[in-house]
């Protein structure tokens, strides 16, 4: 049974799409740590926050993912321009197209 994650993060005004990008930097590595999908988006009524939803072989390989260097890199760089402002919702992943 895959394991979704659907979050959301708030930015500091002028710093979305600067987060966008380091957040899709990394994107190509996700296959090989278990991810099945990673998609970054934007509501561009609202200049502030960005959504990530995942799907990933297990919680352990998500949970792993964050602890990769590359990973822990590239929340080393982000942080300073995020708000500290998450949600974030955990799911059981039942199927979808792309999947």
């Amino acid at each position: 049974m895959a394991y979704g994650y659907i979050g959301s993060m708030k930015t500091k005004p002028g710093h979305r799409d600067d987060v966008v990008a380091i957040l899709l930097s990394g994107a190509d590595g996700l296959r090989a740590a278990g991810c099945h999908l990673y998609v970054v988006g934007v509501d561009e009524a609202d200049d502030v926050t960005i959504w990530v939803s995942e799907v990933w072989e297990s919680k352990e390989h998500h949970d792993a993912s964050l602890r990769l260097p590359e990973t822990r890199a590239a929340i080393g760089t982000a942080m300073p321009m995020l708000t500290g402002e998450f949600t974030s919702r955990e799911t059981r992943v039942s199927g979808g197209l792309g999947l």
